[in-house]
């Protein structure tokens, strides 16, 4: 895990193996960010729920049947909290929905994204190899 410190902004990025049994220390993550920057409990707790959907999807779709990562990277800012979550799995082709619309699968998935945070892009990675989910909450004041 890495962090930087920049106008203000704290950054921190996070990889994990592709694997159930890590998503845990994405939510520990960010639990300890909230430390820097108080959240009350209602927000930090639907974050942390954005956040396992987020993680979980690229856990369950990305890789198939072979080993991969997730990277997950937190800037908290003064007045917003944004997250990424991506991996070099299969991604996303211009305009595809299917597998977009797998995040639904099994719970509510993007619904629930869209439903705690502000903004929410889902994607390809740069470079197009993989998949990139970023999500932005605006922070109390």
């Amino acid at each position: 895990m890495g962090g930087a410190e920049d106008n203000g902004t704290r950054a921190v990025r996070l990889t994990i193996p592709a694997k159930p049994e890590y998503i845990t220390l994405c939510r520990l993550a960010l639990t300890g960010l909230s430390r820097l920057r108080p959240l009350p409990d209602e927000t930090l707790a639907d974050l942390k729920l954005a956040l396992t959907e987020a993680c979980s999807n690229s856990v369950r779709h990305a890789y198939a049947d072979r080993e991969g990562s997730v990277e997950i990277l937190y800037e908290l800012h003064e007045d917003r909290l944004v997250i990424e979550v991506l991996d070099e799995g299969e991604g996303f082709e211009a305009g595809e929905t299917e597998k977009a619309d797998e995040l639904t699968e099994g719970g509510l998935g993007i619904a629930i994204i869209r439903a705690i945070a502000d903004e929410f892009e889902v994607g390809e990675r740069a470079g197009g190899t993989g998949s990139r989910l970023r999500f932005v909450k605006v922070l109390p004041t």
